[in-house]
């Protein structure tokens, strides 16, 4: 600390110097803070406006716990970028989101004061009281925190979690930011009770006020502050609701004490309500009004796009690579396109509209796009009552986020009958947010449904044509995955269709096989093997799921298979590809190569080369087969 009253956030042993620190100096490293965030999310991409609005929420916590005897858990760990800063991180915070650096979310494994993993959203209150109970069990009287937001308080499991742990005795704080804002603008009606009592007068503050008042009250002032003091329940019920002349809140109802709202960049009016739901020693909810983006106009103007953004330019707030052109837009646009013909289409998302290319579709066509939140799994039955009743539903979603809804797809999609199309976007790698985010279990997921359809195309104009059929020539549960990014392919377009592409050199024993992204640097491998010598014939899966019978019987006269799979290789498409040959009589060798486990955290490009689904590496491996080597 400096003698002028300065600090600086290097100079400090964090997060224990936070609790010496005055008001001026709090205020004062906050604005360090957005300064480092700007910084370093316009070089490195990231989740920017979210953290900007949560810097003085997060100091104010950390002053007012004891991180890591009490425990803190973030949902959806995008918005820790600051908790990272106060917790020891500062010295690497400017490798966050690169390959062998900082996770761009809370991480167990990379710091003690990141309680539990989150990249889904809706989960802290079921992890934190989970938490909060086992704590109790081992006798220790800590504290657990649960920072959730307005957004994730649209997924179904949050209430799970409120419900099970209103009623119970654990020390358990839930601090509901609200900004207004998801990835997309909330909807929906707890959206609109959360605006509701937003705007309310605090009762922090009334209750400072009354106490006050009291105390300086002659005689008997102090005897009644200090009975209500200790009657804390009292002092709501009488002061809050009979003065404020309202109903208890949801979060009352449900067994929790309510504090609230609270300005959520006043660190003082942090502090004091952070202190106070300490006493409580009972599940309380802390309700924190904030404006995303704060401290940056960019982001305050446009916190939608300042979510989750690439490099930008700090000057302007404009990113370096524009989304225009990305499977994402190319999906969105076909969709809107076909819908503006079809009446039955409708599109829904879950609280994603940007991030899935459905912004097109919702400005055009608004009484039949749907955002139902942050609940997947209300999404897919949703539609499955949609197509019950003859519309032509299309929900696209993240593959890492359909995971949410698989019981839905199975019961209320597949069991039901009811035709359903899902857009699977980022399929595959997707590269900074790592080992949540990758969408790499969808294929496993989807393939063990039975009657289930899957495409894959491998550039634009098959996503188009893919589009069409799993509208117009499937029934059922119908998916078209597709990669995070842009179409950068090369390989000959001249014979796109949405089954299959057999592409022969002659009479070659060795056929390479694959599906999606991908197909493009093993189309640049079979040109090069052929042309060093190595006959070989190479075979695109467009629908991937299930195999068309002519295709195996062909496969199955090969001496050799190599498939390559840029998804889960259990339960993936190479095992259904081996299966079905071998039951047409293969009797040659089958090589696979695809992923297994979780994939960290790097540049696309550079997780795929070190799976080993760059051209270079095809080749190697396809030597290696061909000379015997495997």
């Amino acid at each position: 600390m400096k003698d002028n009253n300065e600090v600086m956030l290097d100079a400090l042993e964090l997060p224990g110097d936070l609790k010496k620190l005055d008001s001026d100096q709090c205020r004062q490293l906050c604005g360090e803070i957005r300064k480092i965030l700007v910084e370093t999310v316009s070089k490195n991409g990231g989740h920017l406006a979210s953290n900007l609005g949560v810097v003085e929420l997060t100091m104010a916590i950390h002053r007012a716990f004891d991180s890591p005897e009490d425990k803190i858990v973030w949902d959806v760990g995008h918005q820790a970028y600051t908790h990272k800063l106060l917790t020891g991180r500062l010295d690497r915070f400017d490798t966050i989101r690169k390959e062998n650096g900082l996770s761009g979310f809370a991480k167990p494994s990379e710091s003690e004061h990141d309680a539990f993993i989150s990249g889904h959203s809706s989960t802290s209150i079921s992890a934190a009281y989970g938490i909060a109970k086992a704590m109790k069990l081992d006798g220790k009287d800590n504290y657990v925190v649960a920072v959730t937001g307005d957004g994730a308080m649209t997924g179904g499991m949050i209430y799970e979690g409120l419900n099970n742990a209103g009623k119970s005795d654990a020390n358990l704080i839930v601090i509901v930011n609200h900004n207004d804002m998801s990835i997309s603008k909330n909807v929906g009606a707890l959206a609109k009770y959360l605006l509701s009592i937003r705007t309310k007068p605090k009762y922090v503050q009334t209750k400072r006020a009354v106490e006050k008042a009291l105390s300086n009250t002659p005689v008997v002032g102090k005897p009644i502050a200090k009975i209500l003091k200790s009657s804390k329940d009292t002092v709501k019920s009488t002061v809050y609701r009979n003065t404020q002349n309202t109903n208890t809140t949801i979060f009352e109802d449900l067994g929790f004490i309510y504090l609230g709202p609270v300005d959520g960049h006043d660190l003082d009016a942090l502090d004091e309500v952070l202190k106070t739901a300490k006493t409580y020693h009972q599940p309380v909810v802390v309700h924190v009004n904030t404006v995303k983006g704060k401290g940056y106009e960019p982001a305050e103007k446009n916190p939608g796009e300042f979510h989750g953004i690439s490099k930008f330019d700090i000057m302007t707030g404009n990113p370096e690579v524009s989304s225009d052109d990305c499977y994402s837009t190319v999906f969105g646009r076909e969709l809107l396109r076909l819908a503006k013909e079809d009446e039955r289409i409708c599109a829904v998302t879950a609280a994603m509209k940007y991030g899935t290319g459905l912004q097109f579709f919702s400005s055009e066509l608004k009484s039949r796009f749907f955002d139902v939140g942050i609940a997947e799994q209300h999404a897919v039955t949703f539609c499955a009552g949609l197509a019950s009743a003859g519309k032509l539903p299309v929900f696209a979603v993240y593959s890492s986020f359909l995971q949410r809804a698989v019981d839905q797809m199975i019961h209320d999609v597949a069991i039901g009958g009811n035709h359903v199309v899902i857009g699977i976007d980022r399929a595959g790698i997707v590269g900074e947010d790592g080992e949540t985010h990758q969408g790499i279990f969808d294929v496993s997921i989807v393939t063990g449904i039975p009657g289930a359809v899957v495409y894959s195309p491998s550039c634009y104009e098959e996503l188009k044509m893919c589009l069409n059929d799993a509208l117009y020539k499937d029934n059922g549960l119908a998916c078209v995955r597709y990669p995070k990014g842009n179409d950068c392919t090369s390989f000959d377009k001249s014979s796109l269709n949405t089954s299959y592409t057999l592409t022969s050199k002659g009479n070659s024993s060795v056929l390479l096989v694959t599906y999606g992204r991908i197909y493009d640097e093993l189309y640049k491998a079979f040109g090069l093997l052929n042309r060093d010598g190595i006959s070989c014939d190479i075979l695109k899966l467009t629908k991937i799921f299930p195999l068309d019978n002519d295709i195996i019987k062909t496969a199955a006269k090969y001496r050799k298979i190599i498939f390559f799979e840029e998804s889960s290789i259990k339960g993936g498409i190479a095992e259904h590809f081996s299966e079905a040959v071998l039951e047409q009589g293969f009797e040659g060798k089958f090589f696979a190569r695809g992923i297994t486990g979780f994939v960290r955290q790097a540049s696309v490009r550079s997780a795929l080369e070190k799976l080993g689904f760059d051209c270079d590496s095809m080749v190697s491996y396809i030597r290696s087969v061909t000379e015997g080597q495997l």
